[in-house]
């Protein structure tokens, strides 16, 4: 058996379930392999795109997918969905074909492109140890909760070995927090009068644990960004902390005298710069990764420790029922709510007339990607989500062009929810090939273009500096159009009456997906939009 072959069965024996990617010459044995093995191997029209796929369903399926590239360019074109996959910890395997002639037109340093985005570089070395080598890649991969390039050099692929034999690799222990750390926060949470959980990625699928806490203590619960929905329903759930909060929740935020972060790294987006945090607010973080306390901000308290078994923990000891925060209504925290002037006109449709609408369109059980631009709050902060499994946000990168791509990995991993994408006029174009995979899956996937004809967060943030802009505003472009050309549904929509024809859509049979090309009013920067430019 030759090593490709049995690379690639070995990470399919290793649990890799799905595989996504562009085959070239360097990788078709190796996918192939996969294939035959049980993998499903989703074709992208790009590397990039493949790479965030694989990104999102990692994220979606709680498991570990593959990326499968060419050597050199096929890399190197993937690389802004890897730096995306690897800032946010995903257990991915990126399994590339590798040149190690220098002289080659293929040979970059494929290990240094690794790191560079913080990815962990491997390789296949030798026909004894590919499997092993194989093996080991899954399972730091699943073990670290990190982004593993597997290198394989075409020398060492056509060589013969043996055929695997595989264990899958056992998953992440639960990391037991010290029972010091865990009691000096329960005397923190006896002691406050206004206590706030934060919620990140790495509370998903811990909701019953850290509400069962929040109500014996009386805290408020809310979410990053990525844990979107985690409390849905919940009375006291405030929603997304951060940029995307509503000044009600904002200011409950900010009044808070204790906030816990519970596998959230209450960077500059979750805390607004640290804005929400009040000066005499005390901090906790609660994180199974040492190196994330206290990494973005001063806190009074570490816990190292899983996130379920640590509130569980301090749930036990903790006493008796206090009221502590929800001693009164909260009030409205959803930013639809929140009174505006519809700015529409008979050309453009209002960005968040059009947010709103949507969300009393849209059916409950949906998953939503959002892509990145000044359009992003709107959607981000105004469509419901049932859970946390209904918002994949691939924001670590802040790149636009990835929301197509990763709407169709949440699609795929999510396959009894509506796919929902939502994109800027430039991410969408960016990333128009990527239609033709939806329509080749035969995905009943929404897609909703913000089209303000330009690079939105340039113009608003350069704009008033009297700048000019002409490298950052384009003619008009029929977006409608394109998609029809790709098998699309498709309709324009300037005021909230041509939404008729997603309404008809949703209540159809879906057979072919839908794109709104939706031209929204450009006048003003979204509310969060200096936020983040002060982030860079």
């Amino acid at each position: 058996m030759k090593v490709a072959v049995a690379v690639g069965r070995a990470l399919t024996a290793a649990g890799v379930g799905h595989v996504f990617g562009v085959v070239g010459s360097g990788n078709f044995h190796l996918t192939n392999a996969m294939v035959a093995a049980g993998a499903r191997f989703v074709a992208a029209r790009h590397e990039g795109g493949a790479a965030t796929m694989a990104d999102a369903y990692s994220r979606m399926s709680g498991t570990v997918a593959a990326l499968s590239v060419h050597q050199g360019c096929g890399l190197t074109n993937a690389m802004t969905g890897i730096a995306e996959a690897a800032k946010s910890r995903t257990s991915m395997v990126v399994v590339a074909a590798e040149a190690s002639e220098p002289r080659s037109n293929f040979y970059v340093d494929q290990d240094a492109l690794a790191r560079s985005v913080g990815a962990v570089p491997v390789r296949i070395t030798s026909a004894e140890t590919a499997v092993a080598e194989a093996q080991a890649a899954v399972a730091l991969a699943v073990r670290e909760r990190r982004t593993v390039l597997l290198n394989v050099p075409l020398s060492v692929q056509a060589l013969e070995t043996a055929a695997p034999v595989v264990e899958r690799p056992t998953s992440r222990d639960a990391v037991v927090p010290k029972a010091a750390e865990v009691d000096a926060l329960t005397n923190l949470l006896r002691r406050a009068e206004r206590p706030v959980f934060v919620a990140g990625r790495g509370s998903r699928g811990y909701r019953q644990a850290l509400e069962a806490l929040a109500e014996r203590c009386g805290a408020l619960v809310a979410t990053s960004a990525v844990a979107h929905g985690l409390f849905h329903d919940n009375p006291w759930d405030l929603g997304i902390s951060g940029g995307f909060a509503s000044p009600r929740t904002a200011e409950l935020i900010r009044d808070a005298d204790l906030i816990v972060g519970w596998g959230c790294a209450l960077n500059m987006w979750t805390m607004r710069h640290g804005q929400l945090i009040g000066p005499d607010t005390v901090v906790v973080q609660v994180d199974d990764d040492p190196s994330a306390l206290g990494a973005h901000r001063n806190i009074q308290l570490g816990v190292t420790g899983d996130v379920e078994l640590t509130a569980a923990l301090a749930l036990e000891t903790y006493g008796e029922q206090h009221a502590g925060y929800r001693t009164a209504e909260l009030g409205s925290v959803r930013w639809r709510d929140v009174a505006f002037e519809d700015e529409s006109t008979e050309e453009r449709i209002d960005p968040r007339t059009l947010s709103i609408a949507l969300d009393d369109l849209l059916p409950a059980e949906c998953v939503i990607a959002v892509d990145s631009g000044n359009f992003m709050g709107y959607p981000s902060a105004c469509l419901s989500v049932p859970d946390e499994n209904g918002f994949c946000f691939t924001q670590a990168f802040q790149s636009i062009g990835l929301g197509l791509a990763t709407a169709i990995g949440a699609a795929l991993a999510q396959p009894d929810r509506l796919p929902v994408a939502v994109l800027g006029d430039g991410g969408a174009l960016m990333s128009a090939a990527e239609l033709d995979t939806v329509r080749r899956l035969g995905l009943p996937m929404l897609v909703v273009v913000y089209n303000d004809d330009a690079y939105g967060a340039e113009v608003h943030h350069f704009g008033p500096g009297g700048h000019p802009l002409e490298t950052v505003t384009f003619p008009p472009t029929d977006i409608a159009a394109i998609g029809r050309g790709y098998g699309f549904e498709a309709v324009t929509v300037r005021g909230a009456k041509d939404l008729t024809a997603v309404e008809e859509w949703l209540n159809g049979p879906r057979s072919a997906p839908m794109l709104v090309d939706a031209k929204v009013v450009a006048d003003h920067p979204s509310w969060w939009l200096e936020e983040a430019f002060r982030g860079h």
